[in-house]
């Protein structure tokens, strides 16, 4: 039987990355290829049994994944993030949780006949929403941005806090199982958080003063967390979730500790991680269970999106300025995710070693939640944003991806006309110049997984490539094609030489239209730039109309962009030529001596 093990691990990780690929190429949650997998392996077809496959290896196996999980999404609560978000994101991350878990807990209390503890513990684990399932879907839907930035930070913000809950309910659920006092409960609870702490500190010392190379901070800082939560549940049980979690919380919040090398290697790692978990969970499922669950689950699943959704939103909303479509919007839009699916089935695990009959009950109700939340929402948010008249106007908003002078020069000329802009770059003393000037920043790869979770694209229709590399350029033209529409994507063009060894290998139907023109490269640029060029705003009027423009300045002048009437953005290319009129903006690279005259002659 152990013989097994590599080959079908194998076997289940490229099914994984399949369901994943085949997420990203529908424009689907994850969860839903990967439970499809899941299902089809084990309980349809029978080839995958993790209970027998892997034996008493499951349970360690799941739980480290499960830790891994939880540290990576503690890492991206900062409570700077918190304090600075709007009341309505503060209300629904604190009581809104609350209030939520404990509506559900009373409807899984009445319909299913659940005990109190394990009512309360579902309750906790499907308050969690969680950004890889929303992130997508705002993409799609595109609410107006006040919902969209108050679903995209809730997301973010619930995901440890609500599996925070979830490791709670589940410490008083044990103390309760084995008659332990209230006592023996906060021991676990402080032991818990006290070795979390001291696992963060001692991470930090070893990076702050250079006692580690910088190669081992990720081999260093997985090896911390899996130490710790053993470490933790030897001195007191199921204690080593809350520790990894208070860990993750702590590192977030350390000042001058620079952690996303460690964010990204536990994102990867945690991609995964969910990959083959929720398959081997999802095979587990025993489908009599939900045969089994009769007319008490569809109670479970309409107080959750009609009851205890809409109350915990509209009680959070007191104070603000939502009005009642808004908050019908917020209260429809709260597909579950991997947290809650993951945890529960560890949960479900754990409970089952402790003699729960209904533990398997548990986690195949979690599971309906999330499917039926996830593939209920996906078909019916945009309707419903578009009836209640919340659908967001159309996107004025440009993605500039690279973070050379040229790309920061654009993208501050574009945020100081108020123009929604983000400047993307891997690197971050390419970012750290525009973020200084006030332009907003994305430091990561826009083509990674951490970017489809939490790279805020509201408002945003266009996409300028101004890598300085040519094939990074071109996928990502294709990865956001079928975001932005093959009219929304621009490439600058380099230099001669490598455009022309770029186009034998781009196939035409994929090869997107030239930036500023097709004699425009980033060289050219570049080096007027270096001149002393700079990019300014020319008002068009009846006296000095663009043909007069055109005959001041002649081939000085580099045409960039305009602002129509409507102060909607437009792009000089290879893909329309723009005839501006009078009440439009011209922005363009004009040179240094001239600026004054031409100001003089604009006005």
């Amino acid at each position: 039987m152990h013989d097994a093990i590599p080959l079908t691990l194998s076997l289940i990780l490229l099914a994984g990355m399949g369901a994943q690929w085949l997420a990203w190429w529908l424009r689907l949650p994850a969860i839903l290829p990967l439970l499809a997998v899941g299902l089809v392996a084990g309980p349809i077809a029978g080839w995958l049994t993790p209970d027998q496959l892997f034996g008493n290896l499951l349970f360690p196996m799941v739980s480290l994944g499960v830790a891994v999980i939880l540290f990576e999404g503690a890492l991206t609560l900062r409570f700077a993030k918190l304090r600075g978000q709007a009341r309505m994101v503060r209300n629904l991350v604190s009581f809104g949780v609350l209030l939520n878990g404990l509506l559900i807990a009373l409807a899984a209390r009445l319909c299913m006949n659940l005990p109190w503890s394990l009512a309360l513990l579902f309750g906790a684990l499907v308050t969690v929403t969680g950004p890889t399932v929303v992130a997508p879907l705002l993409r799609s839907v595109r609410p107006q941005q006040e919902l969209a930035n108050i679903l995209h930070w809730e997301s973010i913000l619930i995901d440890p806090i609500g599996a925070l809950l979830a490791v709670l309910v589940f410490e008083f659920t044990v103390s309760e199982q084995y008659q332990h006092t209230i006592l023996m409960f906060g021991v676990t609870v402080i032991t818990g958080a006290l070795l979390g702490l001291a696992g963060a500190w001692l991470l930090a010392t070893l990076m702050r003063r250079q006692w580690l190379p910088e190669y081992l901070h990720r081999v260093v800082s997985l090896a911390l967390v899996l130490g710790v939560f053993t470490f933790a549940n030897a001195l007191a049980a199921e204690s080593g979730l809350l520790a990894v979690t208070a860990m993750g919380i702590r590192l977030a919040n350390t000042r001058d500790l620079v952690i996303e090398d460690i964010l990204d290697f536990k994102e990867t790692l945690t991609l995964l991680l969910i990959s083959v978990l929720f398959i081997v969970l999802a095979a587990r499922i025993d489908p009599h269970t939900f045969s089994g669950m009769g007319w008490g689950a569809v109670g479970v699943l309409l107080a959750i999106l009609f009851i205890a959704r809409p109350t915990a939103v509209w009680l959070a909303a007191i104070g603000s300025t939502l009005n009642w479509r808004q908050k019908a919007v917020l209260a429809w839009i709260a597909p579950r995710g991997i947290v809650a699916a993951a945890v529960s089935a560890l949960f479900a695990l754990q409970l089952e070693r402790l003699g729960y009959s209904e533990a398997r009950t548990l986690a195949a109700l979690t599971f309906l939640v999330i499917v039926v939340t996830v593939t209920l929402q996906s078909l019916t948010a945009r309707i419903v944003v578009q009836k209640l008249g919340m659908a967001a106007p159309p996107p004025r908003g440009v993605l500039i991806v690279g973070g050379n002078p040229v790309a920061r020069a654009v993208a501050q000329a574009l945020h100081e006309r108020e123009i929604p802009v983000i400047l993307a770059d891997p690197l971050w003393r390419n970012v750290r110049a525009a973020r200084m000037a006030g332009v907003p920043i994305y430091h990561g790869n826009v083509l990674s997984e951490h970017a489809d979770t939490y790279l805020d694209l509201t408002g945003i229709g266009k996409l300028l490539a101004l890598s300085l590399w040519p094939e990074r350029n071109t996928l990502t033209g294709l990865y956001y094609r079928p975001l932005f529409g093959p009219d929304q994507i621009y490439t600058l063009r380099l230099d001669e030489e490598r455009d022309d060894a770029d186009r034998v290998r781009i196939v035409h139907s994929y090869r997107t239209a030239r930036l500023f023109g097709e004699q425009v490269t980033l060289n050219r640029l570049q080096e007027r730039l270096d001149q002393g060029h700079a990019i300014h705003a020319t008002p068009l009027t009846t006296n000095f109309d663009f043909a007069a423009f055109r005959n001041k300045w002649g081939e000085q002048a580099i045409l960039l962009f305009a602002l129509d009437p409507k102060n909607l953005l437009r792009v000089f290319s290879t893909r329309e030529t723009l005839q501006p009129g009078p009440g439009w903006i011209l922005i363009s690279l004009l040179p240094p001596v001239e600026v004054t005259k031409g100001a003089e002659a604009a006005a």
